[in-house]
């Protein structure tokens, strides 16, 4: 069925957009445009782990960019002002500044951003800035080559990266996060080479606790870092001064160095658990709306959308979804919750 052009709704005053059972608004979306990814890093899809015979989405089961547009363009008429677009890795989908030339022009969306393991941006970081692509995080979890080699699945090499942030400053990006995943006995030790390598850059690096997302990654607590540990061990080196937040719902704890060196954060999901002001929804490569990064199920709004349903239609489901969410996993998870609950795969729906 063809997608007729959407009708632009008329966007909410601050007061009417959704709030879950938790007061909780709806202003990001993060939205995985492929499943698919060219690393096979141990804390989201490893080699070893993930299942070798899954079948991943075909091209007609993803959502076209017309359709991504369109549901941003209803998410924006219900209080959505960012948007994320992750994988998967993003940038297999090779005509990806299109789609985020067409949703930097959707009504309301303030800001379109990236997040890529960065092994395909340096060709492309030009035109996704052309188009409109106002951020870039990163994935950066060691400098390390042998190191970074083998949590990438074998697949990665650290220098394609550093080539790609050079890449990113010239094309005009002078403030990019890099994220990088903590896991104990494995790149804990190289951490303080990393925070050495970006001081004084102006790009941002952020710790982020390892995470049981999904099924896969084998996750056991004491191979978590907690983010306390590690923020005394480089505040030993370079002493660290706490940052006020940029906006409510922010996911990392920013610290500055006292030098004036520039800043880096810590996301704790596992420890200092931020599910309290947590303002993001996922939509899946296949156009399903997760509440929750350890969701167990989606809602199909790929379906309903091919079968006709109109804007105020598909508008009137997220609502109610985002209504009836009271998501707060990290705040209730112990060690016995893992093994209890299937999670989706991150990379099907993003971290």
């Amino acid at each position: 069925m063809g997608i007729s052009i959407p009708v632009r709704l008329e966007l909410p005053k601050r007061g009417d957009v959704p709030r879950d059972r938790r007061g909780r608004l709806l202003t990001d979306l993060r939205i995985s445009v492929v499943d698919r990814c060219n690393f096979r890093c141990p804390y989201c899809m490893p080699e070893d782990q993930y299942p070798r015979d899954h079948e991943f989405l075909s091209k007609s089961e993803r959502l076209r960019f017309e359709e991504i547009e369109r549901l941003a363009t209803i998410f924006a008429g219900i209080g959505v002002r960012k948007l994320r677009l992750t994988g998967g890795e993003p940038l297999l989908r090779r005509d990806l500044p299109e789609l985020v030339r067409q949703l930097a022009h959707v009504p309301g969306i303030e800001d379109v951003a990236l997040t890529t393991n960065g092994s395909l941006l340096a060709d492309r970081v030009v035109a996704l800035r052309d188009a409109g692509l106002k951020r870039i995080t990163l994935s950066i979890d060691t400098l390390d080559p042998v190191t970074f080699a083998s949590m990438s699945g074998g697949r990665g090499e650290i220098g394609t990266v550093l080539a790609a942030i050079a890449a990113a400053e010239a094309a005009g990006y002078s403030q990019l996060k890099i994220n990088t995943v903590v896991m104990r006995g494995i790149n804990d030790g190289h951490l303080l080479d990393l925070v050495e390598h970006f001081r004084g850059t102006g790009h941002i690096l952020r710790f982020i606790e390892y995470m049981d997302v999904g099924t896969c990654n084998d996750w056991k607590r004491d191979l978590v870092v907690p983010s306390a540990q590690l923020r005394a061990r480089i505040a030993e080196r370079w002493p660290l001064v706490a940052l006020e937040r940029n906006y409510g719902g922010e996911v990392a704890q920013r610290y500055g160095f006292a030098d004036g060196a520039g800043e880096i954060g810590f996301i704790s999901s596992v420890t200092e658990p931020f599910c309290g002001d947590c303002s993001r929804a996922r939509l899946s490569a296949d156009g399903r709306l997760y509440t929750c990064l350890f969701a167990s199920a989606g809602h199909d709004l790929r379906g309903p959308m091919r079968a006709g349903a109109t804007d105020q239609d598909l508008a009137g489901i997220v609502s109610a979804v985002w209504n009836a969410r009271d998501d707060r996993y990290s705040e209730i998870r112990s060690e016995a919750t893992p093994g209890s609950r299937e999670h989706v795969e991150m990379y099907a729906i993003g971290g």
